[in-house]
């Protein structure tokens, strides 16, 4: 397979949040879905519930799942739309939760929670799929994991949930007994659940008693939603103020304290102490961690390595990323615990080699001298020491078409294909 190649972005699509969108370009006919076990390929329709989060994963899904010959019905977002979903006549997009402007007022953002929960609850009612696909929670947890699913059960829906974490909250060292207990709720009445690792299977049997046969693993699709221009690395460099011969870090990604950014800034002070080419780009949001983000702050400047940084904090329009993922020449993944990492798949469409920590499955994902290299966790000096190896490699040395191989081998072993596949042999089962 060749390097990933996204078409043009078009404008997002701005529509009354009630009401089915259409799209922007002449649609087939979309009665191909009216009638699935004449026109669908498997004779399979679902409903799959985003709730409007996690674009890449929300759209590679949906459009996999289409493409497979499933009828789908998309329950999403104005933020959440792309052109996968436009121009195909097995999706229904169905803007439930309309625009999330994060600017809006508080009032306002109430009075739109209530209204995509009102029109969620009569989708229920009506929805023509039997199997519901929740990808996210909504904006009440504790109400989605119990009394939602409960209704949904109630009208007869098989539930099919993707567990991208098992417990967040134990892995950001803040669980309680409410969480684990709702989480228990949810985990006991969906019907199947899918996870991204043997590991996360794992911890379903021994934190909650869910027997194998409930769950099924299947590979965390490669993300190729982001848009990959004919931008050089060059001109990616120049728009950062990079030198050609700067060994260029990435951090990318919501900056929070378990994705470990204190001990890559560590290994950064280390490695500088020999060669001052070393620059590190930081890019991605702080949430609720506003604490964290200023100690990060203060040991920068006790470190000494302010001028080797370049900080783009904040929101980073799709449109934007290509530049990080081009202009870098190793993205680092310096986490002290999680199960696996979307932005892991982000690096390798764009064929970036990965420095990863020994967390979770991350190990699996590496295919060291390859794709990457793997560090010890909450290690600095080792993470320093694989910095190094990195740059003195031939994976370094022939970057520029190590890239292509790279790809290749992520859009063959993560495909949304796979997916698909192994989906829609769990959503037969539970309809037989």
């Amino acid at each position: 397979m060749g390097s990933v190649a996204n078409p043009p972005v078009q404008p997002a699509l701005r529509v009354p949040d009630d009401r089915r969108v259409s799209a922007p370009a002449p649609k087939p006919d979309s009665s191909s879905c009216a009638k699935p076990a004449e026109k669908g390929r498997q004779g399979l329709s679902v409903a799959v519930l985003t709730a409007g989060q996690d674009k890449p994963y929300a759209l590679g899904i949906g459009a996999a799942l289409a493409n497979h010959g499933i009828c789908v019905d998309f329950i999403s977002s104005d933020e959440v739309n792309g052109p996968e979903l436009w121009n195909n006549p097995r999706v229904n997009f169905l803007n439930l939760r309309g625009n999330q402007r994060r600017d809006a007022s508080f009032a306002l953002k109430g009075l739109r929670v209530l209204k995509y929960y009102a029109r969620l609850l009569c989708y229920a009612v009506t929805a023509r799929p039997r199997i519901f696909h929740i990808l996210w929670n909504n904006y009440f947890e504790l109400f989605d994991r119990t009394l939602l699913l409960m209704y949904y059960r109630l009208l007869g829906r098989k539930l099919v949930f993707t567990a991208h974490n098992v417990n967040s909250r134990k892995r950001d060292n803040n669980d309680s007994w409410l969480n684990r207990f709702t989480l228990k709720i949810q985990y006991s009445l969906v019907d199947h659940i899918f996870v991204h690792t043997e590991k996360m299977k794992s911890e379903f049997s021994a934190d909650f008693s869910i027997g194998a046969d409930k769950v099924s693993v299947i590979p965390f699709g490669i993300n190729n939603t982001l848009p990959n221009t004919s931008l050089t690395r060059e001109e990616a460099r120049h728009g950062f103020g990079l030198e050609p011969d700067h060994k260029t870090l990435l951090f990318f990604g919501n900056i929070a304290p378990y994705k470990g950014l204190e001990h890559l800034l560590e290994a950064l002070a280390k490695v500088t102490k020999t060669d001052k080419n070393y620059r590190l780009i930081i890019g991605g949001s702080v949430k609720n961690c506003a604490e964290y983000w200023e100690t990060l702050q203060k040991r920068i400047d006790e470190l000494g390595i302010r001028n080797l940084l370049i900080e783009r904090i904040g929101f980073i329009p799709d449109e934007e990323g290509e530049k990080y993922f081009k202009a870098a020449d190793v993205l680092i993944l310096p986490y002290n615990h999680i199960f696996q990492s979307g932005v892991l798949f982000l690096g390798y469409s764009f064929g970036l080699p990965i420095i990863v920590t020994d967390v979770g499955s991350l190990r699996e994902d590496i295919v060291e001298g390859k794709t990457g290299f793997v560090c010890k966790p909450q290690d600095p000096a080792d993470l320093a020491t694989k910095i190094e190896t990195y740059f003195a490699s031939d994976l370094f040395k022939n970057l520029a078409s190590r890239r292509s191989e790279i790809q290749d081998f992520a859009n063959e072993r993560y495909s949304w294909s796979k997916v698909a596949a192994i989906t829609e042999k769990v959503y037969s089962r539970l309809l037989a």
